[in-house]
């Protein structure tokens, strides 16, 4: 009986332990089952990070490579470009003659030869114009003389006339007339007299030979007398008109 009831409270014990133990058994599952399914969250939340992270790596993949690409091209476009140009300078250094120094003898026979022409042209110029000067200085009063020859003609008649009249008058007249003549050819010539009549004293045109004081001051620095007169030829004095000054 006693056994009997030893073995009911064992076979208790053993209900309860088995419940327990199943109690924890599901307790255990439970919280397997919860942290599972929290892993699960975790991982899905690191995968979805994760795929995020993919994406973008793989838009900057894309984006760098974009850039790569445009910087390949740009380089080739620019290394295009250099061959190009190398290839004008190329052409253009094969158009050029290939005997540069024959083209430059050429043109330095070219302006060597004109140098010569200048200066044999110039030469004879030169000597041309010494020629002429001195044509001019030796000829140079040819329409002088031919001017005053007429003038000489009729001192020759006046002096032929004199000799057979003893009239004076006419001889006075004679010489007024060849006189005249005279002035007319010379200012013919640019030839002009210096006038003195009631001239103020001018250094550039008078030379005083003589002071004459006591005129009065309405007189003083005024030609009173010209003792030889003076010419100009074409507006240049040829000799100044000798005169006395008031002073």
């Amino acid at each position: 009986m006693q056994l009997k009831r030893i073995g009911k409270q064992v076979g208790k014990i053993f209900a309860v332990h088995s419940v327990n133990k199943k109690r924890d058994k599901n307790m255990e599952k439970d919280k397997n089952l919860k942290e599972g399914i929290h892993n699960e969250t975790e991982k899905e939340a690191t995968q979805k990070v994760a795929d995020e992270q993919a994406k973008s790596q793989k838009d900057t993949c894309k984006e760098s490579k974009n850039v790569e690409e445009t910087v390949k091209q740009n380089i080739l476009n620019t290394d295009k470009k250099a061959d190009e140009t190398e290839k004008s300078a190329k052409d253009d250094k094969k158009a050029e003659p290939k005997d540069v120094l024959a083209e430059a003898q050429k043109e330095i026979e070219k302006y060597k030869d004109l140098y010569l022409r200048s200066v044999a042209e110039f030469d004879n110029y030169r000597k041309r114009t010494l020629k002429e000067k001195t044509q001019l200085l030796l000829n140079g009063s040819e329409k002088a003389v031919s001017a005053m020859l007429p003038i000489i003609d009729d001192m020759e008649r006046a002096i032929e006339s004199a000799t057979k009249t003893d009239d004076i008058e006419v001889i006075k007249e004679g010489m007024k007339l060849i006189f005249q003549k005279t002035n007319k050819v010379m200012e013919s010539l640019g030839v002009k007299k210096i006038d003195t009549k009631d001239a103020d004293f001018d250094t550039d045109f008078h030379e005083a030979v003589a002071m004459v004081p006591g005129m009065g001051d309405d007189k003083k620095g005024k030609v009173l007398d010209c003792v030889q007169a003076g010419y100009t030829l074409n507006d240049k004095v040829i000799r100044h008109a000798k005169v006395a000054v008031g002073q």
